[in-house]
């Protein structure tokens, strides 16, 4: 299935344009942070919103963490139980015409929904995926507390699409539906497509010809279940969204990554930091929004991935990134103590000659044995000792420390691993 044109313009903008154009307007939403959420007001204290307007400048500002917005969402309601205080201030706009929806993804946090059109920018992805003004999509993202089933539903219809509200469960119902209104193809889980599918063999009741295409989201994708889609006659493509901050990224028909939406500014960072990692290197995906209405400045997602040298196959000029990579938030506890990616950081940044650091937990329950890997440009007398003793002023434990040839750890994004045996 080939695509031969784009959503819009900015897709092929020349990526020098592209990085003036965003970083032109990120001193407006720096200052629109600072001026409209209680929160950023704190968070950004300080910060001349006109010096922003580089990546080596945004680099300079903390990162906000998922969880760190769940404290401060709970921290606020507690205090004053208001209309702020339930986006723990992060919000810019209220209750009323300009926030006609209100979702709660687990925690709870809540999230806004503005009025603008495609609030959520899924059109892009969207019509990525094949589909076309005229079309009906068969929507199975939940419509109930999450925002999933709206993001999906108001980007269909920025696109020109119409929608069918099918939620999650009643598969019968599900194939009842597709084979009477013939919809253009599945925006939802891939998981739950496959359900479908096999429901509809059961029945013996074939899905329609028309029913080819899928935008699938919310889980993993791996290519044995795109084969087997393929195998059925639907060509699926995943999007990467978050219930926060919209669409992110976008899988296209080269099949290479995905592709960032024109509407943020991505980061990757080492996890446990806000520190920038080289292209290629795998880290925490850290997004600056441009959304006015919630936004969200150095949002850390908790999601690992990595960026992909070149353009895509298609024309597409925007940065791309390898997809989903796992959990950045590799907290774990060992001999009763809880250890943190910023502390394995924190001893790396004691000393120069470390490149890369990996800290692992290995043996039987109760029996832990923890070792410190560390990638090491030299080694000096004395200097493994010195960094087991770091290690064990900041995270209270002792550590071996293991030197590694550099370049010998993996790239994954994993500072913390936890290898031991819970048989």
């Amino acid at each position: 299935m080939i695509f031969l044109n784009f959503y819009d313009k900015q897709e092929t903008r020349n990526a020098s344009v592209r990085e003036v154009d965003l970083m032109a307007a990120l001193p407006a939403q720096i200052a629109n942070a600072q001026s409209n959420s209680s929160a950023f007001a704190r968070i950004l204290k300080g910060v001349d919103h006109t010096t922003i307007n580089t990546r080596q400048a945004l680099a300079t500002l903390p990162v906000t963490r998922k969880h760190e917005l769940l404290k401060q969402q709970e921290a606020a309601r507690a205090v004053q139980p208001d209309q702020s205080s339930i986006f723990g201030g992060f919000n810019t706009q209220t209750f009323g015409s300009a926030m006609p929806r209100v979702f709660a993804s687990p925690g709870p946090i809540y999230e806004p929904e503005g009025r603008r059109t495609d609030y959520w920018r899924m059109a892009r992805a969207i019509y990525a995926s094949g589909f076309r003004a005229g079309d009906l999509i068969h929507n199975c993202f939940s419509y109930h507390f999450v925002p999933a089933g709206s993001m999906m539903e108001s980007g269909a219809h920025a696109l020109g699409c119409s929608v069918f509200p099918g939620g999650t469960g009643q598969t019968e119902q599900q194939v009842q539906a597709i084979q009477h209104l013939q919809p253009s193809g599945y925006i939802g889980t891939p998981s739950f497509l496959k359900i479908i599918i096999e429901k509809a063999q059961e029945l013996k009741r074939p899905l329609p010809p028309s029913f080819n295409k899928a935008m699938l989201g919310g889980e993993a994708f791996p290519p044995s279940l795109r084969d087997w889609l393929l195998a059925h006659g639907i060509a699926g493509y995943q999007c990467y969204a978050t219930a926060d901050l919209g669409l992110i990224a976008y899988e296209t028909e080269a099949r290479e990554g995905l592709v960032l939406d024109e509407g943020v500014i991505l980061e990757i960072v080492r996890p446990g930091t806000g520190d920038p990692v080289p292209d290629g290197e795998v880290g925490e995906v850290v997004v600056t929004s441009l959304n006015p209405d919630y936004p969200l400045i150095r949002f850390g997602t908790g999601d690992l991935s990595a960026v992909l040298a070149g353009h895509c196959p298609t024309g597409r000029t925007n940065t791309r990134i390898k997809g989903w990579m796992g959990r950045a938030d590799q907290t774990t506890k060992m001999r009763g103590m809880f250890v943190h990616p910023e502390q394995v950081d924190s001893v790396s940044k004691r000393f120069p000659e470390i490149k890369r650091a990996r800290l692992v937990v290995s043996g039987e329950m109760a029996n832990d044995h923890i070792t410190l890997k560390v990638e090491l440009n030299e080694v000096a007398d004395g200097l493994i000792e010195k960094i087991a003793d770091a290690a064990r002023e900041i995270t209270k434990l002792r550590v071996t420390v293991e030197s590694c040839a550099v370049g010998s750890l993996p790239n994954d994004g994993i500072v913390i691993h936890d290898a031991r045996s819970y048989q």
